[in-house]
């Protein structure tokens, strides 16, 4: 890999990582007897990378079918570390017609506590999502909602694997398996971590009862943003009908200081108070 894209053959974590060079002193020396623990600490240090306070971006959402030309979604994704384990974020759609000024607000508690709304100009109203919709999919896409809600590290029981390369970049494999089934519509998730900059270059994702994977993130491009390594361009595919999810950041601001009420049902179901805090793309 070179310094700021991945050779090619994810809310705001998942959607548009952010991350920052971090590495972990001594993982593998320790690992080779205590993979389990090298695992989860692999995983916390994933977890804990520094984001930024704030993150505003302007992106497009590329859907695409086998033997169609792709659909192209304009949207805008808005995110806030609000401190003591609790996340917050907001996504606008701008175009096309049929899907502009829908949006979804997350609201991440401390814990496996979400609160998930989604708005629906036709309705115009903010329609709650229940929690136990984990495996619906977010407005056609392979986006399921657990993907756009955070995952605390507790939640899983992690292990390093192996190193494996992935791209022509040494990775660490690490394994995370649900403590409790029912709290994820996965079965289990394998990741590709890039460790000078702790980035998930790939992650197979397994649904109970499938000893192959049923859908893969994969990351194309990285780039220094504010001095936060920023997740730029990415797919998520379905392995089982290929439909593919393509994301990709036009521009994104860090640490504007997006206000705390800015994350509300009030703003989620008026565009208009949403707009002002766009980020332009000169």
């Amino acid at each position: 890999m070179d310094s700021c894209r991945a050779r090619t053959s994810t809310p705001w974590k998942l959607i548009f990582l952010s991350l920052l060079l971090l590495v972990v002193p001594g993982l593998h020396a320790f690992a080779a007897a205590n993979p389990d623990q090298a695992g989860t600490k692999l995983a916390q240090a994933v977890y804990d990378r520094p984001h930024g306070r704030d993150a505003s971006s302007r992106g497009v959402m590329l859907l695409v079918d086998p033997g169609h030309a792709p659909r192209i979604r304009q949207m805008y994704v808005y995110g806030r570390d609000r401190g003591g384990g609790e996340n917050a974020s907001l996504i606008r759609f701008v175009a096309p017609a049929d899907i502009s000024g829908t949006g979804m607000l997350t609201i991440d508690h401390a814990g496996d506590n979400t609160d998930q709304w989604v708005y629906l100009p036709a309705l115009d109203r903010a329609r709650r999502i229940a929690s136990s919709r984990k495996g619906g999919r977010f407005v056609g896409s392979d986006l399921f909602y657990e993907d756009l809600r955070d995952r605390e590290v507790s939640m899983d029981r992690h292990r390093l694997l192996r190193k494996e390369k992935f791209q022509g970049v040494m990775c660490d494999v690490l394994e995370s398996i649900p403590r409790d089934p029912d709290n994820s519509v996965y079965s289990k998730r394998i990741s590709w971590i890039y460790p000078a900059a702790l980035i998930a270059l790939r992650v197979d994702f397994y649904e109970r009862g499938k000893p192959q994977p049923v859908k893969r993130s994969v990351v194309h491009k990285i780039e220094k943003i504010q001095g936060y390594w920023t997740v730029m361009d990415s797919t998520v595919t379905d392995l089982v009908s290929g439909h593919q999810t393509r994301m990709q950041i036009q521009k994104i601001v860090y640490d504007r200081g997006l206000p705390d009420n800015f994350f509300s049902r009030e703003v989620l179901s008026d565009p208009t108070r949403e707009a002002a805090f766009r980020p332009a793309l000169q």
